[in-house]
């Protein structure tokens, strides 16, 4: 015997959509590891955030990201913000 199964309707995610979902996580941990309000794209904040919060003086370094690679063994922290930052 048939049973009609009717259609369902399958939603695929994008990599897109995966990837902002990640990015929004990750800004997330950022956030409560610092607990405050940080946006990892942008260069000051992060320096300014890294001074306050951690104590963590960035080497000097033709951009912040090559600065960020140098002395993501200071802190934890550092690794997550480099991962933002490549989505």
């Amino acid at each position: 015997m048939y049973l009609a199964v009717p259609p369902t309707r399958i939603t695929l995610r994008t990599n897109k959509e995966h990837t902002m979902d990640n990015k929004d996580f990750l800004r997330q941990r950022i956030n409560v590891y610092a607990k405050m309000e940080v946006d990892p794209s942008v260069d000051e904040e992060v320096v300014s955030m890294l001074k306050r919060k951690f104590n963590v003086y960035l080497p000097q370094r033709r951009s912040l990201d090559e600065s960020l690679s140098a002395a993501k063994s200071d802190h934890e922290i550092i690794e997550l913000i480099l991962e933002y930052r490549k989505l």
